[in-house]
């Protein structure tokens, strides 16, 4: 029978070890030892041993069976052996036990937890940079994008409408005017007065003959407004007082539409040549013509006054009809 006695300290996962622990060995065919396994013994049998592994009684014992009179050495060969069979079985027991440790049965709420709390932040996140960005079109922005880079194309502003739709602005002080006479069946003659039409399709006061539309000068209100058939009926003689009529200090403006000198009359011709008309008396039949007066007062030399366009069936733009033909300018205002 041998006795061996081992002190020693350690700590394994779960088993925690401090004091002394005596073993016998009866015989060289009997053993009876705690399957106790220590780490850093320090002392076998009185004997100061050095710290560094695990003693297992199972080693020493077989030691002693063997007939060894180095049983530590014997121990310390097999601690590497002890120790992962340790391993395994712990691993084992942790594996099979019907409650695993509190950390791992947390994980899995709180993994869940997070994942929705972020999935609510993201939403979150996008709701916010939806509201701030403002809203667009698809189409608008990938122009946007594609035209990052080049080279920036320059506009020329659209030109701003002048009145009478002139090309240009009058002077201050002034009167703008546009005459259009008729051109063809449906194309209806127009006089237009600082930026008002006076006679026209839209106003419903302009017909076929001649039209005629009486402005005071000193105020640049129209006085009236009226068309004279020239194709049927005796109509000069009325044209011809209306003309009269006009006080002084007057514009007078005149355009024909389709027919203005079939049933004109000479009275009523010589009542417009004393006004200052050239071609009045070179109407013919469907002649576009169209002509400012001023009764009472002098136009400024320059002043676009008449024009005409007869009829010529080989040059007309309109099936029997000439072209429409205009004149535009600014005539200054009476002194104040």
């Amino acid at each position: 029978m041998a006795a061996a006695r081992l002190r020693g300290e350690g700590e394994m996962p779960g088993l925690t070890f401090s004091g002394y622990r005596e073993f016998v060995l009866e015989d060289e065919n009997a053993l009876e030892i705690d399957k106790m396994d220590f780490h850093n013994a320090t002392e076998l049998n009185g004997e100061r041993q050095p710290k560094g592994g695990p003693c297992a009684f199972p080693a020493v014992a077989l030691a002693w069976l063997a007939g060894s009179r180095e049983p530590l050495k014997m121990m310390r060969a097999g601690a590497a052996a002890v120790d992962a069979v340790g391993d395994v079985e712990e691993h084992e027991e942790k594996r099979h036990s019907p409650h695993p440790p509190l950390l791992e049965r947390t994980a899995g709420p709180f993994k869940v937890a997070f994942l929705v709390f972020a999935s609510a932040c993201a939403w979150y996140s996008g709701y916010l940079v939806a509201e701030l960005i403002p809203d667009v079109h698809l189409s608008s922005t990938a122009y946007h994008i594609q035209s990052i880079g080049q080279r920036p194309v320059l506009k020329a502003p659209a030109p701003k409408r002048q009145k009478c739709d002139h090309w240009t602005p009058c002077p201050p002080n002034t009167y703008a005017y546009r005459l259009l006479s008729g051109g063809g069946r449906d194309k209806y003659a127009k006089i237009c007065f600082e930026d008002q039409l006076l006679m026209g399709e839209k106003t419903g006061n302009v017909a076929r003959g001649i039209n005629i539309a009486i402005v005071n000068y000193e105020t640049g209100k129209v006085a009236a407004a009226r068309y004279f058939d020239m194709y049927e009926g005796d109509n000069s003689g009325p044209m011809t007082k209306f003309i009269q009529s006009a006080p002084e200090k007057s514009l007078l403006f005149m355009v024909t539409h389709d027919d203005g000198s079939t049933r004109l009359t000479p009275e009523a011709k010589d009542a417009i040549e004393a006004l200052g008309s050239k071609e009045v008396r070179s109407l013919r039949f469907r002649s576009s013509w169209v002509f400012l007066a001023a009764k009472g007062f002098e136009l400024p030399a320059g002043i676009p006054r008449e024009k005409i366009n007869h009829s010529d069936t080989s040059k007309n733009r309109y099936s029997g009809w000439p072209a429409e033909i205009q004149i535009e300018g600014c005539v200054p205002r009476a002194p104040s």
